[in-house]
């Protein structure tokens, strides 16, 4: 399946329909007295840009982990869902994210990794988990070993750009462990594992869930100890408290754009349509989806 470009033209019009599902997860999430910060291109857009940057195709959100955790059972609880579903693999649904998705079902957008994925395939809103990083090297060693389990088996997939030991070692893992149960009680396993560390005994939080780039960077806790608001596309939304000191750490001079040839959408899209709601794909590509 070719990949859709993304004009300007295109990319604006995508960016400024994903903001009702924003502002959604940010109504639901204040009501139900939920942390959450906005993070990465999204926050540096709103300081930069006050919204979108403007070769950004998605906005990213994260949730301290006891939170995160208690958002998908409330909003289960609440009847949330209709046309803003939340998605995340569990014993009914594969996604192929290790972390949860909203979704947009007014809309469709599918991503290239995602074809034969049996899910809503509408505008996403990517949820990231933040967890407590162990002062003691030896327990981080182990949560990256714990995390990379948690990552295999949850999404299925060898992991991209890994290539030599982890990905033979990855293959070997998967075709051993084939059944759906077993990788479930695994992946399940592992999560206990990774995130059994408490914020009050370490100094440290990580984003574990955000692929192995990610894992790695340690942050002061001190940097979410409250919160702040930034102003987003019109949208107050919310964001750690030292975001300056986050957003340096990540991205150094975060307030200069990057040069010109690092300006592109970081997604690969294989189809949109802003004016159609994805039942209507899903519909139609029933036969193609695997899992």
């Amino acid at each position: 399946m070719n990949k859709v470009e993304l004009t300007p033209e295109l990319l604006r019009e995508l960016q400024l329909k994903q903001l009702p599902m924003l502002e959604y997860f940010r109504d639901f999430c204040e009501k139900n007295n939920l942390t959450f910060y906005l993070i990465g291109g999204g926050l540096i857009g709103a300081l930069r840009n006050g919204g979108f940057v403007p070769w950004d195709d998605d906005v990213d959100v994260m949730l301290p982990r006891g939170d995160y955790e208690k958002l998908p059972k409330l909003w289960r609880e609440q009847h949330a869902d209709g046309r803003f579903r939340l998605l995340k693999t569990d014993d009914e649904m594969f996604t192929g994210n290790i972390f949860i998705t909203i979704t947009d079902t007014d809309y469709t957008m599918v991503k290239t990794n995602q074809t034969t994925v049996d899910i809503p395939h509408g505008l996403v809103l990517d949820v990231f988990p933040l967890d407590v990083a162990p002062d003691s090297r030896f327990a981080r060693k182990m949560q990256f070993v714990w995390t990379m389990i948690y990552s295999l088996f949850l999404a299925q997939v060898v992991p991209e750009n890994n290539g030599g030991l982890m990905a033979f070692g990855s293959k070997v893992l998967l075709g051993i462990f084939r059944g759906k149960k077993i990788r479930n009680k695994i992946w399940r396993m592992a999560e206990s594992h990774m995130t059994k560390y408490k914020l009050s005994e370490n100094k440290c939080v990580t984003e574990l869930c955000a692929g192995p780039k990610w894992m790695r960077p340690e942050y002061p806790k001190r940097i979410y100890e409250g919160v702040d608001y930034v102003t987003f596309e019109g949208l107050r939304m919310p964001c750690m408290k030292g975001y300056d000191e986050y957003l340096t750490m990540v991205f150094g001079d975060y307030m200069t754009p990057p040069p010109a040839d690092k300006q592109k959408p970081h997604h690969d899209v294989a189809y949109l349509d802003l004016n159609t709601p994805c039942e209507v794909y899903d519909r139609e590509h029933k036969d193609e989806f695997t899992s």
